[in-house]
């Protein structure tokens, strides 16, 4: 087995990046959902309140950050935290954040129709969903493949859909089911796989254009209603890093 693709976002729920290698560290992928988007409130802005996110190209070189916008425009600027701080509910789980000043907010706020502005979580990887001890999440291309099936699709799902972190080929359809409490070498790091992930509205979406054109739930609920599972519509898995290091695309995978 063999990892295909990976990927990660700056911004949570902004269009991904596809990568040649990353850095696995202990709270997950270095650099990976570090920014992410609330409104007035101080309420998480993401995908599935606002899915033309899905078409914004987020980039860091250092402390600079770029959006690219659909239309062709972006916005950059020097990210500099503000005083002010935000916490943040994540699924349940409060995150504290800090509000970034610059000129992302009004660009931002124009795609959503209402204001909304951008904060930087104040610990590496408070902005996964299940946290920090969720910072890494697998899928396999074979289970694509059967998802395809399911879905009566002619065209390949794209792995974009479910953002996970590492796409693996030459496993079976859903092995990473079996590796539930089990570690499992990825390059350099390893990942104790904790659970399956459960599945929102966000996967029947285009990872470019954000427009639903695939009832992945559907296909999901039809096909894998007899698994087991603490989350509902499960497809991949996520697990904890527990052995940092670089993982490239190539580079194997083995359960331990």
């Amino acid at each position: 087995m063999r990892v295909t693709w990976l990927s990660m976002t700056p911004v949570k729920s902004m269009r991904l990046q596809i990568v040649d290698a990353i850095h696995l560290d202990m709270t997950g992928a270095r650099g990976d959902r570090r920014f992410f988007v609330v409104d007035e409130a101080g309420e998480l802005v993401n995908a599935k309140r606002l899915p033309p996110l899905l078409t914004v190209q987020p980039e860091v070189e250092g402390e600079r950050l770029a959006l690219r916008f659909a239309d062709g425009t972006a916005v950059t600027g020097e990210v500099r935290d503000t005083d002010e701080t935000v916490v943040t509910s994540f699924y349940g789980r409060p995150v504290t954040g800090r509000i970034v000043d610059g000129p992302w907010a009004a660009a931002l706020s124009e795609l959503a129709g209402r204001p909304v502005r951008l904060a930087r979580t104040e610990r590496d990887g408070d902005g996964y969903d299940r946290g920090r001890g969720a910072g890494a999440s697998l899928v396999s291309t074979a289970s694509l493949d059967v998802l395809r099936a399911a879905a009566g699709v002619n065209v390949p799902v794209d792995g974009r859909r479910f953002r996970m972190t590492v796409g693996i080929e030459g496993a079976a359809p859903h092995a990473e089911d079996g590796w539930i409490g089990a570690r499992v070498r990825v390059g350099e790091a390893v990942v104790l796989v904790r659970e399956k992930v459960g599945r929102c509205s966000v996967t029947t979406r285009n990872p470019d254009t954000g427009v639903r054109d695939l009832d992945a739930l559907a296909a999901i609920a039809d096909y894998r209603a007899h698994v087991p599972t603490e989350e509902p519509l499960p497809f991949g898995v996520w697990g904890e890093v527990v052995e940092p290091g670089r993982v490239a695309v190539g580079d194997a995978v083995e359960p331990e």
